[in-house]
């Protein structure tokens, strides 16, 4: 996913989907200049971690 598709997806008051590795997560952050983006499973809130924007996936 790129960094202007992911801010958008994070902008949006829309539910977009998106996984990594498959699973459902929810966007917390974007970090452009890391080009990494904060993330947690959809059914895991307090499980953060920051991934590579590029192995983010929009269904």
């Amino acid at each position: 996913m790129d960094i202007k598709r992911a801010q958008q997806i994070l902008d949006s008051e829309d539910m977009i989907d998106v996984t990594h590795n498959g699973q459902p997560v929810y966007i917390e952050s974007v970090d452009s200049n890391a080009s990494k983006a904060c993330i947690h499973p959809i059914s895991e809130p307090t499980n953060r971690q920051d991934v590579p924007l590029d192995s983010l996936q929009e269904q």
